[in-house]
Parts: structure tokens; sequence; C-alpha cells
């Protein structure tokens, strides 16, 4: 695999100079185009010398015979990697997305930060965040069936969660209002994430004062579910990826497709949770979208305790602006996490 350090200063800068243009264009970049270039100040000749040695080393590959280059998916890993110049936010980008996060109205500040985040990109932005994470407004329980009942959540947030659990057969009426007032009592105005550890105490060393029936009702209401269905996705901006050209309608018809699959594409961010900052997927570097030669940028943002609670980011075509994306992204997580606070 290359490294820079496989490449001179020369190379360096024709191979920067192509990618930058590739990513500007989205059309292959030949010799002369870059023999213009004043930061490199070389013959076409000695271009296209240099672009057939980085074409050897695997960073570049021509689409067709006689065409200019394109970076490989290597290539742009090497280019985001150490060539990038990250751009800095302007002041109006930093204030947009500031006042926008800020925001009030029916949509949580989880679906404005997408909607703002899709915009200044003008990708598809994704959240994946904990159904949990906001305070209780009121719990309730609802028998449903033999064996069955109904949880309802309803968050501060304005967000109702339905949850079906186990319950007795024999249940009466009166130990689903003694659960859901128990409960209601010890989580109105918290997260269940912050009191679900509490309650289980509470109830293992026989502190309550309900009984057998009830208790086992408490139990499965606050239980902690498990994997990915603990997590919700927002997708906005879907739109954004039908502005391809013809020749990649192909590949944002496998993209939409991928994206419907939520539970692959929340599993795909939760493993953007781990370390700090940004991470950059490129092509196939992401199982999920590695058919449709998609890229994903994310960056986790956290609650008042710095605990990672939550994964934003945006996907696009490889042919992203990374310099400029990688900021906004970065920045929207830090916005989000203050406001989180």
């Amino acid at each position: 695999m290359a490294t820079l350090t496989d490449i001179d200063e020369r190379s360096r800068a024709i191979f920067r100079s192509l990618v930058e243009t590739y990513l500007a264009t989205g059309e292959p970049v030949g010799s002369r185009k870059l023999s213009h270039d004043s930061s490199i100040a070389v013959s076409a000749a000695t271009v296209r010398n240099v672009m057939a040695d980085l074409t050897d080393m695997g960073l570049l590959h021509a689409p067709h015979i006689s065409a200019g280059r394109l970076p490989t998916e290597l290539g742009l890993r090497l280019f985001v990697d150490g060539l990038m110049q990250v751009g800095d936010l302007s002041e109006e980008e930093r204030r947009a997305i500031e006042a926008e996060t800020r925001e009030e109205g029916p949509d949580s500040p989880l679906e404005i930060a997408a909607q703002r985040l899709s915009g200044l990109t003008q990708t598809a932005s994704l959240i994946v965040t904990q159904k949990s994470d906001a305070p209780l407004r009121q719990i309730e329980f609802v028998r449903t069936s033999p064996g069955k009942a109904l949880v309802i959540m309803v968050f501060e947030d304005g967000r109702v969660e339905n949850r079906v659990i186990n319950a007795p057969d024999d249940l009466p009426p009166s130990a689903l209002v003694s659960a859901g007032n128990y409960l209601n009592a010890r989580l109105r105005g918290r997260s269940l994430n912050e009191t679900r550890e509490s309650i289980v105490k509470e109830i293992e060393s026989n502190r309550t004062e309900l009984d057998e029936l009830t208790t086992r009702l408490v139990r499965e209401g606050v239980a902690e579910k498990a994997g990915d269905e603990n997590w919700q996705l927002i997708v906005r901006g879907r739109g954004h990826l039908l502005d391809e050209s013809e020749q990649d309608i192909e590949r944002v018809r496998m993209l939409l497709d991928d994206l419907e699959r939520k539970r692959d594409v929340i599993e795909l961010l939760n493993a953007a949770r781990e370390g700090e900052g940004v991470k950059v997927f490129i092509g196939s570097e992401n199982r999920l979208f590695s058919l449709s030669g998609s890229s994903v940028i994310t960056a986790p943002y956290r609650d008042e305790n710095r605990k990672i609670v939550g994964v934003l980011g945006v996907i696009g075509p490889t042919r992203l602006n990374y310099a400029r994306v990688v900021p906004i992204v970065d920045y929207t997580a830090e916005v989000l996490s203050r406001m989180l606070k």
C-alpha cells in the first residue's frame, strides 16, 4: 500500500492538484490541464510521466483509453489522510449551524441539525441517537392480548415510543395502573437511561410495595433493549442524492436501497462511536455502501457528562468536497454536544 513517503514533493503536488480538480469537476483530469497549474510549473510530458507512476502505484486509474486520470479509493484515502487542506468554516456558516440547532419548533433539535447539515453539505445527512435519551413526560401500560402488554412512553421532546412486553395471562387491570404510577413517580422529567439502574436496584432489594405481578411489569417496562433496537435513525436530504449525473443513477438507486436498511445503517454509524473526532469512510471501506461507491463522514456527539450518545454524518458520492464537509460535520457535532449540556 502506497504511503506519502513513497512520493516525492513534485509528485505530491501533481497528485494533490489532480484530486482537487477531480473533486471540483467530477471529470477525468488530463496532463495538459495540470501543466497549466501555476503551483506545479512543469511540462505536460513531465505530468504524464508522474501520472503514469501514480497509476502504477494504484493511486490513479484511467476510466477510458486516452482519457485523463481519476483517483482510486486508495488515492482518495491517501489524499484525505495526508494531503488535504481542511478549510475553515466562515462566520456565516458557524452562525447558521448554531442558529438552526437552537431553533424552536415542532421538530426535535436532532431533526433540525440533520436538516441543516444536509442543506450546508448538499448531501443526505444521517443521525443515530438512543431512543430513550430525552426525559420522560409520561409512561403507561395497556393490555393488548393474552400474554402481552403495550408500554407507551411519551418524551419531553414530543416523541412517543411504543414497546410490546410480555405480561402474565392473569394480570389484573390494577397492576397496569400501579406499574404506570410507580414509574411515573420516578421517571417523570428524567431519562430512562439515568434511572433504570436505581429502579432495578430498588426492586431487587424489595424496597417497593408492589406485588409480584406488578414488579414483573415494571422490570419488563424499563428493561434495556438489545443492540440496534435501542437506537433510532434520522435521515434528511435524500433528494440531494438525486442531483447526480445520469451515469450515476444506478449508484444512487443502490444507495437509496441501502438507506432503507436502517439496522445496517445504525450498525455502521455506531461503529464510528469509538474514538474521537471525524471519521471518513471511502467507498468499499464501509461494507454497507461499498456497492454504491459512496463516502460517509461521521462525528460523535456527547451529553453533559461527555458520554457519546449518538453519531451524526453525511453520505454522498466519493467525489465529496472533503475539505469543506469535514469541518461542517465536526462543528455540527460540537454545537449539538453543547446544546445537549
